[in-house]
């Protein structure tokens, strides 16, 4: 009994919302070798380029997940990032002015709009 309740219960869940997972998400200053060469908590205000990287792992078939950038709660960008494989990593990039200063965060979501994982950052 119990396993048919499992196997109802599985039927009933997206398998792509089950299998996807963001095991590590940074924002960064650069990006070397497909890796982050740091991880950023606070940046000066300053035009500038920053990097959100994502360790997207469990995907069981060519998919796609997104990166909002997202200044105060505002919708700055968002990115649209192919993931090929079960352990796949990839990466966005938003220019940063200066002006902007305060709280961001980046969302990394499935296509379905199901938020896998968030970095926060702060402009000061």
């Amino acid at each position: 009994m119990k396993l048919l309740v499992l196997t109802l219960f599985l039927l009933m869940v997206p398998f792509s919302a089950m299998a996807i997972t963001a095991s590590e998400v940074v924002v960064t200053t650069m990006i070397s070798e497909r890796m982050p060469v740091d991880s950023v908590e606070i940046y000066p205000a300053q035009q500038g380029k920053l990097y959100c990287f994502s360790r997207i792992e469990g995907a069981v078939a060519d998919t796609s997940i997104e990166h909002v950038w997202l200044y105060q709660g505002r919708e700055m960008a968002r990115v649209t990032l192919p993931v090929r494989s079960a352990k796949w990593r990839t990466y966005s990039s938003k220019n940063i002015v200066a002006e902007w200063k305060g709280d961001w965060e980046v969302r990394v979501a499935d296509l379905d709009g199901n938020a896998l994982a968030s970095a926060y950052f702060r402009v000061e």
